[in-house]
């Protein structure tokens, strides 16, 4: 591990009615690693992303990010770069309005966008284009240069690879890993489990909105006795069932 975790949950719960999304929920990211966070639909995965944004007010419990707990205040949210799964930008603007707009409203800081866009394959001609013009995968290649442009010391991404093409869902992995090997602290959610063998350290597995597991992959193969990830989890999952 590599210092303090950058970001800290501790006995989150929510509800929405009579619904227990997230119950007691406990677990840390670390700088410099890949977490990935796992589980069935409707665990609770998304809700809690939710939460450490600050989009939905967790019912009990608390977040960190860097020491700074997560409150009323939302000044921390510059701290983190956000990929969420679907893409949503304004259908008129082009691609260069969107990254203007994105500009405005972090202003003084410095965006690192001409490498994203040519490992991306991103070229000025798309980027000219309306956004309601756009491919999923293209818009999903901006989604991820709004997400990486900003060297913020924690990342979180909801399906990254998400209809992408393999080279550059290839281009987009090389890049996480190195935002990890910079020691950015890195959260990524993903039902591909070739995606979380390929590109994470940790993985926490959800259920229910409970932790099941945390730990490193060599830890959860230990544990389950499965070679592959895949397999592992879905050991997990007939455990919880």
């Amino acid at each position: 591990m590599s210092g303090a975790p950058a970001v800290i949950v501790t006995a989150l719960r929510k509800t929405f009615g009579r619904l227990h999304v997230l119950q007691s929920v406990d677990l840390e990211v670390q700088p410099g690693r890949v977490t990935a966070l796992v589980g069935p639909n409707a665990s609770g995965k998304s809700t809690l992303i939710k939460c450490v944004l600050g989009l939905v007010r967790p019912d009990g419990g608390q977040i960190s990010v860097l020491g700074e707990r997560v409150g009323t205040d939302p000044h921390y949210r510059r701290l983190i770069g956000y990929m969420p799964q679907t893409a949503s930008f304004p259908e008129n603007l082009t691609g260069h309005e969107v990254l203007e707009l994105l500009a405005d409203l972090r202003p003084g800081e410095t965006a690192d966008d001409q490498e994203l866009r040519e490992r991306l394959d991103l070229a000025e001609a798309t980027l000219a284009q309306p956004v309601r013009t756009l491919s999923g995968g293209t818009r999903q290649k901006l989604n991820a240069v709004v997400g990486l442009r900003y060297r913020t010391p924690i990342v979180i991404l909801d399906e990254p690879t998400a209809s992408l093409d393999p080279v550059a869902s290839a281009a987009l992995k090389d890049l996480v890993r190195a935002r990890a090997g910079e020691s950015a602290a890195v959260l990524l959610t993903s039902h591909v489990m070739a995606e979380v063998e390929e590109l994470a350290d940790d993985l926490v597995y959800f259920v229910e909105g409970r932790v099941r597991f945390h730990g490193t992959l060599d830890q959860l193969r230990l544990r389950t006795g499965e070679r592959k990830v895949e397999r592992a989890v879905a050991r997990l999952l007939r455990e919880a069932a």
